[in-house]
């Protein structure tokens, strides 16, 4: 799992971004001159539905304006882009007032029964669409939070030699995984039969390379995260890493073909197959680490193992439902994985390469720190499931409804998913900080360790209401397509977040680390906040005055 919750792969929903907006809200329909050329059918109902509403005939001496409101905004503007019905117009091809005014009334009357597709209050909808995602998002982090604690017992040595391992292993995969996870997804549901074979040999292709760049670059990684070979976590941290790589092949493959279950619009089918491969992990790590006495070793060979299994279940039903082929090497789309992920994969460097200084500078340390941070990042990504669950569930309700432009309820959701992340946050905040002494022991029992690790248990349980709001507010956002600000945002954050950790832990050691991840999420936080204040972009309707009832125009 790693940082899969705060750098989250789930897909972003992509919803079309509305063409028409009006600030007025109104729409006036003046008739024209006698003789006009707007008094044609085609001037009535113009092919293409421009930001200027247009003008509609009803006659020589009728002007009336008439609103749009709620979901009805969304279907209107593609009726109006049909040809006029054939009783609405008169014998010379105008349109006549008393069926054009009765065709609006049923256009409206049509798009307002949108508004069935989304029975039940927004609280209602938005917490059973986030407790399916607690539980499918759940399942990884529990593993490694279990194999966290396994190999705490070991001692301090090797518990901080496994976080550097899977601290780079995270690293890499999250560069190549989140994007080939989300353009799968969207590739798939486009075209099912013809991407699915794609998109999993692709999948075994990238996976064959950064196995490679793992197990052949391990010693370089190791020393670009402050480990020299001199020092004492060197050896057994190569080993570690060296061993995981073996897994980075079912691991992408594991997440392409999720992606690609997704494009089924099947969900329940990966959270099966994850559960049953995680489960063989709850057998095998305490027979290889303890059983065999193989210590970390043993825990990366689990971990590989449960990998595989993972991934050969999820082929195997993948097989029932498409027909795999290996395509030819000109059919593996990489010019399409680069350019379509290119945007998330800025944004999720930028966070990346925070954590990886932010570990860095832990692992410098030394292996006492090293254990203490791999202990409180394990407990503070998990603890931070409930919030990006709920994320992920408000960018879906609030994709569905912006994009047939019902604003309220896209108001509705967001307002009552921040009220709700605030007050989980707070609520974590307030158990971490009563249970953190009695969940640190569960890793380790080093006096050391939990020491160190106690001087930086208030950044973790202080900063779960600041995560919270971080992961919704960029859910938000997801959910109105404002993909390029969230990118830019998340740079420049993680840019003043790097410099942060750069210098914080020369003077307040680990605490100054966690002083730096702490500054990430709270600008993060800042940064969401920030763009609902704006009045222009996609919540600019935040901002306009209330609807009031729209008069006829004097003739």
């Amino acid at each position: 799992m790693g940082m899969s919750a705060l750098v989250s792969g789930q897909p972003a929903l992509l919803c079309p971004k509305p063409s028409w907006r009006s600030s007025a809200r109104t729409r006036t329909v003046r008739a024209p001159a006698a003789g006009s050329a707007s008094g044609s059918a085609s001037a009535a109902y113009p092919s293409s539905f421009s930001p200027t509403a247009p003008s509609l005939s009803l006659g020589p001496t009728k002007d009336f304006t008439w609103r749009r409101t709620g979901t009805a905004r969304a279907i209107i503007p593609l009726l109006h882009a049909l040809p006029p019905p054939q009783d609405a117009q008169d014998d010379d091809g105008t349109a006549s007032s008393s069926s054009l005014a009765l065709a609006l009334q049923k256009e409206e009357d049509n798009a307002l029964s949108f508004s069935r597709l989304y029975p039940g209050t927004v609280g209602i909808d938005l917490i059973l669409l986030a407790l399916p995602a607690v539980l499918g998002q759940a399942i990884d982090p529990m593993a490694q939070l279990m194999e966290t604690a396994y190999i705490g017992k070991l001692g301090a040595l090797e518990l901080a030699s496994a976080g550097i391992g899977v601290a780079i292993f995270n690293i890499l995969s999250k560069i190549f995984n989140i994007p080939l996870l989300s353009i799968a997804t969207s590739f798939v549901a486009e075209d099912i039969s013809k991407n699915a074979t794609k998109h999993s040999t692709s999948a075994a292709a990238i996976g064959t390379i950064e196995a490679l760049a793992l197990f052949l670059g391990s010693g370089l990684f190791l020393k670009l995260m402050g480990v020299s070979p001199v020092s004492p976590m060197y050896t057994s941290a190569r080993l570690f890493l060296s061993l995981r790589a073996l897994g980075a092949p079912a691991n992408v493959i594991m997440l392409a073909v999720q992606g690609i279950f997704r494009g089924f619009k099947d969900t329940k089918t990966p959270v099966l197959f994850i559960g049953l491969g995680n489960l063989s992990a709850v057998v095998l790590l305490p027979l290889l680490i303890y059983g065999f006495k193989l210590g970390i070793t043993g825990a990366a060979i689990s971990t590989v193992a449960s990998q595989y299994i993972i991934a050969i279940l999820l082929m195997w039903s993948l097989s029932k439902r498409a027909v795999l082929l290996p395509p030819r090497m000109d059919q593996l789309e990489f010019g399409g994985y680069l350019k379509s992920g290119g945007m998330l994969l800025g944004r999720t460097l930028s966070i990346l390469l925070t954590m990886t200084i932010g570990t860095s500078m832990a692992a410098r340390q030394g292996p006492t720190a090293m254990a203490a941070h791999q202990i409180c990042l394990q407990v503070w990504l998990a603890v931070s499931l409930l919030a990006d669950a709920l994320a992920v569930s408000a960018q879906a309700l609030i994709a569905s409804s912006y994009a047939v432009l019902d604003y309220k309820r896209v108001q509705k959701a967001a307002m009552f998913a921040l009220q709700i992340g605030l007050v989980s946050g707070l609520a974590l905040a307030v158990g971490l900080y009563i249970s953190f002494g009695s969940i640190a022991r569960l890793f380790t029992n080093d006096p050391q360790v939990l020491t160190v690790v106690s001087s930086c248990a208030l950044f973790v349980c202080a900063s779960q209401p600041v995560n919270a709001l971080a992961f919704i507010f960029d859910g938000l956002h997801y959910g109105v397509s404002d993909f390029d600000y969230v990118a830019q945002a998340t740079i420049v954050v993680g840019v003043i977040s790097s410099l942060v950790l750069l210098y914080a832990p020369r003077v307040f050691g680990l605490a100054g680390v966690w002083a730096g991840l702490t500054t990430l999420m709270g600008l993060r936080m800042a940064a969401g906040i920030l763009r609902l204040l704006w009045k222009s972009g996609p919540w600019s309707f935040l901002h306009e005055e209330p609807e009031t009832k729209a008069q006829p125009l004097a003739s």
